[in-house]
């Protein structure tokens, strides 16, 4: 098979069975305006799938990408309604890079599960201080000033507990 030079256009034809076909052409692409333009964009985002299985950095970017509309419509009501939530950013923050390191990560072996493992518990710990910062106020810096007093009190009894058994057993 030749090579085609960079920048090149390729023809690709194929047969896909028709309901496959009319969820292709309900997509929507930024700029797409063929069924070619489309396959073009769903082919980019692929390669960009595929890379971020094995680059936790591509990763992020593919899942930053994913959430756009979220993110777009959270920038929306920033401006609209004055208000803002660092409860959702920091969620957003932690939630996709450990959800990258996930997407990436192909231990071969227990010490490479180990490192694995401490890079989720290390993002999952901050997610969590920083959760617990935003209850030291009655109100959250969060769309609902509520939300994270409302779901906080488990984890504040576990923690109790843990502080508890660690002054008991004389590490505290």
């Amino acid at each position: 098979m030749s090579r085609i030079p960079s920048g090149g256009m390729v023809p690709l034809s194929g047969r896909i069975e028709d309901d496959l076909y009319q969820w292709f052409i309900s997509l929507e692409y930024a700029g797409a305006k063929s069924n070619s333009d489309k396959l073009r964009e769903a082919l980019k985002e692929l390669r960009l799938q595929h890379e971020a299985s094995a680059d936790s950095v591509k990763a992020q970017a593919w899942m930053l990408g994913m959430t756009d509309d979220l993110r777009q419509a959270l920038a929306v009501i920033e401006r609209s309604e004055m208000a803002h939530s660092e409860v959702v950013t920091t969620l957003i923050d932690h939630v996709i890079a450990m959800a990258a390191t996930l997407i990436s990560a192909r231990p071969g072996g227990a010490a490479e599960a180990a490192q694995v493992e401490e890079q989720l518990v290390r993002r999952a710990m901050a997610l969590t201080e920083a959760l617990l910062r935003q209850a030291l106020t009655p109100g959250a810096a969060a769309f609902a000033p509520e939300v994270v007093q409302r779901h906080i009190g488990r984890t504040l009894e576990l923690a109790t507990l843990i502080n508890t058994n660690k002054q008991g057993d004389g590490n505290g």
